[in-house]
């Protein structure tokens, strides 16, 4: 396993206006530092683009996508077709997260690779 693993971070995005700032604040001050975060707006219509370029002039971390409502399942897999990381987590963009979400879940990820190799010992 490689050290510092990129994460990519897609979130799909729908006029959730009112929640943006809480997610996307979740999302930058993560403990975990190494990630991409990919936007993919699927038609908004209120003013989620704002907030998000607002977003992207304080990180660069954040690329946004525009694309005609397709619905959350198009956007997702349109967010993994642009992912660069070793790992891919979804946040919907009424959620927010932690902000020691990411680094447990690698935490968690280093722990389960320790277990499954030393099990392979062990048999």
């Amino acid at each position: 396993m490689k050290k510092n693993e990129l994460i990519s971070i897609i979130i799909p995005v729908y006029n959730t206006e009112d929640y943006l700032d809480k997610c996307l604040s979740s999302i930058i001050n993560q403990t975990y530092k190494n990630i991409e975060i990919i936007i993919i707006d699927d038609g908004s219509t209120d003013n989620s683009k704002k907030i998000i370029k607002q977003y992207m002039n304080k990180d660069c971390r954040i690329s946004y996508y525009y694309q005609n409502n397709s619905g959350v399942a198009i956007a997702r897999n349109s967010g993994i077709d642009k992912a660069q990381g070793d790992y891919i987590a979804f946040i919907d963009s009424d959620d927010y997260i932690d902000l020691t979400f990411i680094e447990k879940c690698m935490l968690l990820s280093k722990m389960m690779m320790f277990f499954q190799f030393a099990e392979q010992l062990m048999s």
